[in-house]
């Protein structure tokens, strides 16, 4: 028998979504689980310089291998530079691998899938094959009670205001979103049918303290227990890859949080109007930058074209533009870093809670707005406002926003209570992050394994806590009981009965939840 637990992850084909991934497979691997990260070869290149030599054994990579369709390539086997059309043939691809994943499933005989929500096919081919399937949910929970509320109670009002509601243009752009079809099945169905199929947990990429009412709401709308995994975000000293510093460098020399980081994310290119109003409001604010830029299709711009005449001469000595790639997880834990011109995509959301930068939010597409209005509501960041008559984002509101954030005494409020996030995420990363999913994670797996050994006995018994209002279970790994239909939660708690031959040596261990 296996010494340790094995868990087979399978995230969608972003790097936005396999990046998390990756982040919950190193905390796991820190318990000694075995995780496998299934992915297309071309986003797993994205990650691959990610795993440091410690996870050498305990992390492993395999190939899922789509079909190479005449306008979808494998070098297209990625979200990354994918223009928005070939999205729904990407889902169809993808689609297309559930027999190579099936292959997958037999030939590793994982005991726990972990998989994103969008391909419902996945936890059906694990239960078919007697593993246990949960779901990772790598957006908001804001966003995701958000969603699921659409599609639970359409046509009624999301229960929390100041929000969006029903007749709101962000509301009816997620709700064509979700009614768009690929492979004969909607996102809305794809999305239903993954979080359905889930067994009784649903991980989310967030932290109490954030998030925790959104949290308790998609628990209520689900029917399954929301289980916050912390903030996820990737620690720049174990990147053996340094590159990125001479921006580094020149951060170094400015004041401390006198300089805003500026990035709109790997899947988002800025038009031609949306860039030069960035530039001016850059221009407006007088604070310090680096600006991030990047152009559709990796092609490259000369920066003298692609900015307004004289931008860069106007900004020399403050402001730094670089292309394509900047290491931010490092730049936005630099103490020279004051704010955060972001997209706000939820990862971005995320890093920026973990080191305590505000967020000067401008949002551009997908979850986003919504991203931005939580940021918002919990006090961590300000949303640069979109003129109402034209629609669009205007360099005078950016730079009167990051003016504010940053340097005038308007902004310390926000300032101060992100600070406080900091403090409190920065605890649940790395205090409770991984012990709010271990337990659940072995008990989902040993009542795999105990379907595979019918005559294993054992005890897992629940207690609650004190610690933050949290469930705090004790689990004896090595004491296996009944096959669990569903996670308990009765209040008992019990000693454990003598270990059992045959199954993994595994220590007792208490887990906060």
């Amino acid at each position: 028998m296996r010494e340790t637990i094995s868990i087979l992850m399978l995230p969608w084909l972003a790097h936005g979504h396999i990046s998390p991934f990756l982040e919950l497979a190193k905390r796991l691997a820190d318990r000694n689980l075995r995780i496998h990260i299934c992915s297309s070869p071309m986003n797993l290149e994205s990650i691959r310089s990610r795993i440091p030599e410690k996870y050498s054994s305990s992390i492993r990579l395999l190939e899922i291998h789509l079909p190479s369709l005449p306008e979808l390539p494998p070098q297209r086997h990625t979200t990354n530079g994918l223009p928005l059309h070939l999205m729904p043939v990407l889902k169809r691809a993808f689609d297309m691998s559930a027999p190579n994943f099936a292959e997958i499933l037999v030939n590793l005989k994982p005991d726990l899938l972990i998989y994103d929500f969008l391909m419902p096919w996945a936890p059906e081919l694990a239960r078919s094959h007697n593993v246990r399937a949960v779901t990772f949910l790598s957006v908001g929970a804001g966003m995701a009670s958000f969603v699921f509320h659409l599609l639970k109670n359409p046509g009624v009002d999301f229960p929390f205001e100041g929000l969006f509601s029903v007749d709101d243009h962000v509301s009816q752009m997620f709700c064509q979103i979700l009614e768009s079809p690929s492979s004969g099945i909607t996102d809305k169905d794809r999305v239903l049918q993954c979080i359905e199929r889930s067994s009784d947990i649903l991980l989310m990429k967030t932290f109490r303290e954030l998030e925790g009412k959104y949290i308790d709401c998609l628990s209520d709308l689900t029917g399954k227990r929301a289980v916050p995994v912390g903030p996820l975000v990737h620690d720049p000293l174990l990147q053996a890859d340094q590159a990125g510093t001479h921006i580094i460098e020149w951060l170094d020399k400015k004041p401390i949080s006198s300089t805003v980081f500026v990035s709109f994310g790997t899947e988002y290119f800025l038009t031609d109007q949306e860039r030069e109003e960035i530039a001016h409001g850059l221009e407006r604010s007088n604070v310090n930058f680096i600006w991030v830029m990047r152009f559709p299709g990796g092609e490259r711009q000369d920066l003298e074209d692609a900015l307004p005449k004289g931008f860069l001469e106007r900004v020399a000595g403050r402001g730094l533009v670089v292309e394509k790639w900047a290491p931010q997880v490092r730049i936005l834990e630099h103490e020279s870093i004051g704010g955060f011109v972001s997209h706000c995509g939820w990862s971005s959301v995320m890093e920026s809670m973990k080191f305590g930068v505000p967020i000067i939010a401008v949002p551009m597409q997908l979850d986003q707005p919504f991203n931005a209005k939580v940021v918002e509501r919990v006090g961590v960041g300000i949303e640069v406002k979109r003129n109402p008559s034209s629609g669009r984002f205007e360099g005078e509101d950016i730079g009167r926003v990051i003016r504010g954030l940053v340097k005038e005494r308007g902004g310390e409020g926000v300032r101060k209570r992100v600070k406080e996030s900091y403090i409190k995420g920065r605890r649940i990363g790395l205090e409770q992050s991984i012990s709010q999913i271990s337990c659940k994670i072995i008990a989902a797996s040993n009542s795999t394994i105990i379907q595979r050994m019918p005559r294993v006995e054992a005890n897992i018994r629940p207690y609650r806590g004190a610690l933050n209002s949290a469930i705090t279970l004790v689990v004896w790994p090595s004491c296996i009981a009944n096959p669990l239909t569903q996670f308990p939660w009765e209040s008992s708690i019990r000693p454990p009965p003598p270990a059992i031959p045959g199954l993994p040596k595994l220590e007792p261990s208490v887990f906060s939840l």
